[in-house]
């Protein structure tokens, strides 16, 4: 009996020195880093522990002695695990939405309006199938960018407004004069800088994959069958 309360009183105390030790990390890294943490939890490798922290993925022990910014892997699957929590943060309130078929194969996507690629990236995806694409508007050309940006944020559909605009260059048009769409893009710009993202488009697909630079839509069909099969 006593051996079995030495047990139970052990087992109690771990989610007490777990919320302890993420307490110690949560202030450590705001006091020194600076940074607004959002969430701290246990990483999949020994005693670290996972800091989100300004949209970045961070990596410390116990006691915020020491700390990693870079990609955890998975050895047996190779799958970039930091990666995929960063896309698992993706704010996708902030992106146009288009669903084709049963959507289930999921890609995002940083454009601007008037980038050449970013409209043959377009082209090319009104031929996938099964997927759902979540598209940031990255205004990054110039006023007129921000200004089309703006239009189709501010559209009755978003959705078809972007692809009308990409793919057959009719000119968006706005549902209200009301609607202003200054803060979605700021927070998106913002997003992009965090993300490093230097230039449009740019592709990030659920497994981790990412792709600065277009695409064709064959390769991105290959990385959604390689997704579904865990690679």
């Amino acid at each position: 009996m006593k051996r079995l309360a030495l047990i139970l009183l052990a087992a109690l105390a771990l989610p007490v020195f777990a919320d302890s030790n993420e307490a110690t990390i949560k202030k450590s890294f705001e006091e020194r880093l600076k940074a607004k943490v959002e969430k701290v939890s246990k990483a999949p490798i020994g005693n670290l522990y996972e800091v989100v922290a300004d949209g970045q993925v961070f990596y410390t022990d116990e006691k915020a002695a020491y700390f990693l910014h870079g990609n955890l892997f998975d050895m047996k699957t190779m799958k970039n695990l930091t990666a995929e929590k960063k896309f698992s943060l993706l704010p996708l309130d902030l992106a146009i939405k288009t669903v084709r078929g049963n959507g289930k194969n999921v890609l995002v996507t940083f454009e601007d309006p008037n980038c050449g690629y970013c409209k043959k990236l377009a082209k090319d995806m009104t031929k996938l199938k099964d997927v759902t694409v979540y598209t940031f508007l990255y205004a990054v050309l110039g006023d007129d960018s921000v200004a089309k940006s703006k239009t189709i944020w501010c559209a009755a559909d978003r959705s078809k407004a972007w692809n009308d605009w990409m793919v057959n260059g009719t000119t968006p048009v706005a549902a209200s004069a009301k609607c202003d769409a200054s803060s979605t893009l700021d927070k998106v710009t913002e997003l992009g800088q965090q993300l490093g993202i230097r230039g449009t488009p740019f592709l990030m697909f659920a497994n981790g994959q990412q792709s600065p630079g277009y695409i064709p839509g064959s390769e991105i069909e290959k990385r959604f069958a390689s997704t579904a099969v865990g690679g």
